[in-house]
Formats: C-alpha cells, structure tokens, sequence
C-alpha cells in the first residue's frame, strides 16, 4: 500500500477497555471519519464502536476488570487475548494505534506495536499520578502520546518528559451546563416534589457485587430517617442488574435489621437511563469512577465510595503506592474536598446513609457546589472528541 493510500484509507486500531472507554472510543471515530472519511477502524470495542463501524477482533467487556487482585485472577486469560490480538494486528499493520483505557492491557499490546513502528496513543491518561508513579517509564517507552482528559496531568507527564495533552472530556460536550430536572423527573415518571437519591453502584460486576449491599443498606438507613425518600437505580447491564435485585431481595431482612428501617423501601431499578437518573436526583450515592464526573457535570451533589478486592486494598496500602489524598474525580478537579468519599472499610451502610442525609439537611453547601462543579464543566468543554482526532491524525503523517 503506498503512503497515499495510507492517508486515504489509514487503518486505525483501537482498543476499549469497558463502557466509558467505547463511549470515548465512539466519538473519537465520529470526528476522525469527518476528518477522514475513508479510515477504517479494527480492535476490541464495545457496541457503541461496533454501531460506528470498528471491526471486532474481541469485545470490550473481556477487559472490565478493576484492581490487582482482580485483574491477578484473569491473568492468564487477559495475556492470551493480549497475544491473539498482537498477533491479528501485527497482520493487518494499522497505520496507527490507540488504547482507550485500559492501560494494564493497553500498554502491553501498544509497546509490541511500538517497537514494530506503529505509531501509539494512549487515550485517557492512566493515574500515574496518583499511584505507582514508576509507571511512567513504562508509558514512554510504550506511547508516542498521551491523551488526558483532565487540565493537570500533562505538567506531570512534563516533568517525565513525556509527550501529553490535554484534550478535554467529550462527556462535557455531551452534558448541558444546565440539567433539566423537571423535564427528567416527567420522564421517569416522579413528581416535582419528591425527594430523589440515584444510586449508582458501578458498570463493572466486580464494583456492584462489593458495593450492592451497601448501598441497599444505605437506602434502607436513610428512608428510617427520611419519610417519603425515593430511589432510583440505573444499571449498565442485564447482568449487574439482576445481581443488583437478587441482593435487594436476600439482602433485605438483614439491612432492615442492621439499619433500623422497615421493609418498605420506594426503589426503582432499571437498564440504564443514568443521566436521566442524575438530572433527576437530589443526591447521588455512586461507586467512584466515570459516574462521578457525570453527576459532577449534571451539577449535582454526591457521596462516593470506593471497594477493591481486599488484596488490592491491601497491596496499595502495604506498599505505600498511592500518592493523592483524594480519589474521586470531583474533588481532585476542583482542587479540595467538596464531596464525601469512603474507601474501603469506611464504605458502611450507616456511614454513606449518613452522608447522603447531610446534603439533604445542607441545602447552604449546595450553592457553592454548583459553583465549583460548573467552573470545571466549562474547563473541560474543549470539543475533546475533535482535539482526540486531530492529535491522533498528526501521528499519521508525521
């Protein structure tokens, strides 16, 4: 193929790790086909990227694992699609690679094609940052770029001579700067008056099967102490939801009897929907992760936990790895902590329940939310998926 033909019709791999990396992974199709119409596209997607045209050599929900202990279990399965992969692609030589997410796998598959040629980008910045920052090394070796998503990682990167930049988060293209609360709730079908909390428990089942029970607890603490409170849950997928359910049901007695609340609980559970879900809420009780920067960008406020595997909680600690006093989005874009967040053994039912009612007691702190959460809504509105384009296109004919 000549390298007219090359810039004509590049062949583009990507890879999605789960359903943020394909909503990224969607959009950063749509604008290199304005760019590019003729480019074609080849990797691990998820249905988003399959519905925009990218050829599927595996699909994306193999690579949603979270956490060391989690990803140690599925070793040998993640290194044999990883081998798979490196191989088609070695095949079919892309003019150029992409990993969204997934840096654990990412970084493997983009270092082979790294060292064959193949220019490699890596789509949302791993948080080097915030722990493991030896990592680095490992980056540059294995990425020609990186893409960050949020304004202060490429100073870090800087400092490691790393090439980096900052290309917004299309998800603040993609939200209103202003929520339609009226208009969700008449979707949803709730009242104007009613008192709204969306739990949003995580897209991956490893994050739902830690952070059900808790949250149902949390639902049970708080309608004890809230007459009339209602609940939405919003889920990504047939599986976490019917795990989601099966806890509501089995789990029901015992967090009745530990929180004090009867069995009466107004939940709705349902596929997806979740933006509805945070324009509609009052407060939003969510596993942290992509929700986060979502009910940030709907401008609402939040109580975030965060549940690993006990191994993995335990190495980062033993080791010392992490090197941020936050962890959730939120707080660490707006510089300080404006939301709770609870790690680990701190995410109880009584303890979130708890958080949840300040906000609703605190209508004061609101304001100064909203302030804040808007601020960085406009900082991230840079057209990321059209800047993504671009930085990955200027690797095609460097």
């Amino acid at each position: 193929m000549s390298r007219a033909d090359i810039s004509a019709e590049p062949l583009i791999a990507l890879v999605a790790g789960e359903a943020s990396g394909d909503n990224l992974g969607a959009a950063l199709i749509a604008a290199i086909r304005e760019r590019l119409p003729g480019a074609r596209f080849i990797g691990v997607p998820g249905p988003r990227m399959r519905e925009a045209g990218c050829e599927a050599l595996a699909a994306s929900d193999e690579l949603a694992l979270m956490g060391l202990a989690e990803i140690l279990r599925h070793l040998p399965r993640l290194l044999r699609l990883r081998g798979r992969l490196i191989k088609e692609l070695t095949a079919r030589r892309p003019a150029v690679f992409v990993g969204i997410d997934a840096p654990e796998f990412n970084l493997g598959v983009a270092r082979r094609l790294k060292r064959m040629g193949v220019p490699t980008v890596q789509y949302v910045s791993p948080q080097v940052w915030a722990w493991r920052q030896g990592r680095v090394r490992g980056i540059a070796e294995s990425c020609d770029r990186i893409l960050c998503l949020l304004p202060f990682e490429p100073e870090f990167y800087a400092r490691h001579g790393v090439t980096a930049r900052f290309v917004g988060h299309p998800l603040a293209d993609q939200f209103p700067l202003q929520a339609d609360r009226s208009a969700a709730r008449t979707a949803l079908g709730y009242d104007e008056s009613d008192e709204i909390v969306a739990l949003l428990p995580g897209s991956r089942m490893g994050e739902v099967s830690r952070l059900a029970l808790p949250f149902v607890g949390a639902a049970r603490w708080l309608a004890a102490r809230r007459a009339g409170v209602k609940f939405v849950v919003p889920l990504t997928s047939a599986a976490t939801r019917t795990h989601f359910e099966s806890t509501l049901a089995a789990g029901g007695e015992a967090a009745a009897a530990s929180t004090g609340a009867g069995a009466g609980l107004a939940i709705k559970v349902q596929d997806g929907q979740s933006r509805l879900a945070l324009a509609a809420a009052d407060v939003v009780l969510t596993a942290s992760g992509t929700a986060t920067l979502e009910t940030l960008l709907s401008q609402r406020p939040m109580v975030v936990a965060y549940q690993l595997a006990p191994l993995t909680a335990f190495l980062l600690r033993r080791l010392g790895l992490v090197k941020v006093r936050h962890f959730s989005q939120p707080n660490l874009l707006v510089g300080r902590e404006v939301v709770p967040e609870f790690f680990q053994e701190a995410v109880t039912p009584e303890a979130l329940g708890a958080a949840v009612l300040r906000w609703f007691e605190e209508p004061a702190a609101l304001e100064s939310l909203r302030r804040d959460f808007g601020r960085v809504h406009r900082e991230l509105r840079q057209g990321g998926a059209g800047l993504a384009a671009d930085a990955v296109l200027e690797l095609l004919h460097r």
